[in-house]
């Protein structure tokens, strides 16, 4: 299927002007244009742009993300380049979560003292 600039947006959730922008940046691979010069996305460039906000979301860079990129569309033969790449960035977001599960325990043990001062005066004995 085919896709304007315009659908990939509201589909993805992804301004025109970055899909542009990651295009020239060549995080994103030349997207064929139509006769009057719009660009033109397939499925398989919505997977890849689905693909690059997922690793950007992780907090990737986009110059990880461009060699990322570069390393899928040279094969098989970049396979554990790839790999390797996922993996670090892997290994940063579980850290990244266990901080974050570190602090909601903290926020809920805070709201729960709270809670606990604000019932204590409810009730009279």
């Amino acid at each position: 299927m085919a896709y304007t600039v315009k659908e990939v947006s509201d589909k993805l959730g992804i301004t025109t002007h970055t899909l542009r922008f990651y295009e020239k940046e060549g995080v994103l691979p030349p997207i064929d244009r139509n006769g009057s010069g719009g660009r033109v996305y397939t499925d398989s460039d919505m997977d890849m742009i689905g693909t690059v906000q997922a690793l950007r979301s992780t907090g990737l860079s986009l110059g990880e993300i461009k060699q990322y990129v570069e390393l899928y569309h040279a094969g098989d033969s970049k396979l554990q380049e790839r790999k390797g790449l996922l993996a670090r960035q892997k290994s940063k977001v579980e850290n990244q979560i266990f901080l974050l599960m570190k602090t909601l325990e903290k926020i809920n043990y805070k709201m729960a003292l709270i809670d606990a001062q604000e019932n204590r005066f409810d009730k009279l004995p």
